[in-house]
């Protein structure tokens, strides 16, 4: 009989601190901490930093410097799939995936929608093909919408049609993004882009994405959480071994290696796409910490701020930093440290050295609330 691992909730969340590179002994290398991590979300919004940066900061602390995944990003070390950055090895195990987009077996209804949709523009599709070939790397605006079936949403992406069919050309593995134009993304033909690796088989390349995956995560439900750019990010239900967690409803998967390991935990900032909580259900499962990104809220209606980060200490989420980078006034403006709960002298002490780093980090003066 297959064994089923029994966890507290403090056995959970330090699986899953470790295995996200959060605890005392900081990862040194960047291009092995994203090997790890197996993915950065490459969003530009820079309210304190890009949440890459902030990221990759967060695990090395000062030896990152801003502007270092720019370059491995520049130098072919590194590429953006979906969305996302990666080791460029790593492509090799999307490519036969890309070879049989929508996807192998029955499609489900939103892929053949999505099938249909680019068949039913396959002219647009070719004419951004040569636009490319003949002048990339472009903006999504340099390319002429020659689509004769628009795309159709619940509202968000309405009469974004080239944008969207470059999205899914990506997805079948002919364009990819080459660059940046200030925040504008810039695309080319993904085979100027890619290494040219050989495809690794299909059944193969997902058992593998899953591991590495679990590896990442440390603690993932089985079914769970879509990401939104990667649909089966959380679904894991053939690698690592199975897990209870007691007051938690429901089987997870674990990655053994994390089981019975010493744990020292520090104080750390996270990105709010930081995969340790962009997984929000797991998050309150695991954490039990209350947390929204607030960026789409109205002011008014804010708890935390508009781009508050979570504030980890140990294997707990104790808190929520407000701040935003004023470049132009040359300061980290913190606008509040929530603390949930009762902090310690020490976790205050701990928190504040982090601040103090961040603003050093960004060559940032430090502007705190007045007492």
């Amino acid at each position: 009989m297959t064994r089923v691992h029994e966890l507290t909730r403090r056995d959970a969340r330090r699986i899953a601190v470790r295995a996200q590179l959060l605890t005392a002994e900081r990862a040194t290398d960047l291009f092995e901490m994203v090997r790890h991590l197996e993915l950065l979300q490459a969003d530009t919004t820079g309210v304190v930093a890009p949440s890459a940066d902030l990221v990759a900061w967060t695990r090395l602390g000062s030896q990152y410097r801003l502007g270092d995944l720019d370059k491995a990003f520049a130098a072919g070390t590194l590429v953006e799939l979906q969305g996302m950055l990666r080791p460029a090895a790593d492509l090799a195990l999307f490519r036969a995936e890309m070879a049989v987009w929508p996807g192998p077996g029955k499609l489900r209804d939103w892929e053949e929608e999505q099938r249909d949709w680019v068949a039913a523009n396959g002219e647009c599709r070719r004419d951004i093909l040569d636009r490319l070939h003949d002048d990339g790397p472009l903006p999504a605006r340099a390319l002429a919408d020659t689509t004769v079936v628009p795309w159709q949403s619940s509202g968000w992406n309405n009469d974004r049609n080239v944008r969207m069919l470059v999205n899914l050309m990506v997805h079948r593995g002919e364009v990819a993004m080459a660059g940046l134009d200030g925040r504008e993304r810039l695309w080319d033909l993904a085979e100027r882009v890619y290494p040219d690796d050989p495809a690794v088989p299909l059944a193969e390349a997902l058992r593998i994405r899953d591991d590495r995956r679990l590896r990442s995560l440390g603690i993932a439900r089985a079914r769970g959480f879509e990401y939104p750019v990667a649909p089966d990010e959380f679904d894991l239900p053939a690698v690592g071994e199975t897990a209870v967690i007691e007051g938690v409803r429901g089987r997870w998967r674990i990655d053994p290696a994390y089981l019975d390991q010493p744990f020292s935990g520090r104080a750390a900032l996270l990105s709010p796409l930081d995969r340790l909580v962009f997984d929000r259900q797991r998050m309150a499962d695991l954490f039990e910490f209350d947390y929204q990104l607030e960026m789409y809220k109205p002011a008014a209606k804010r708890q935390w701020g508009y781009w508050a980060l979570p504030i980890l200490y140990g294997d707990r989420l104790v808190g929520k930093l407000d701040a935003t980078a004023d470049r132009d006034a040359g300061v980290l403006r913190v606008d509040a440290v929530h603390e949930d709960g009762e902090w310690s002298a020490t976790m205050r002490t701990a928190v504040d050295r982090e601040i103090d780093d961040l603003a050093r980090w960004l060559h940032l003066g430090l502007s705190r609330p007045a007492a």
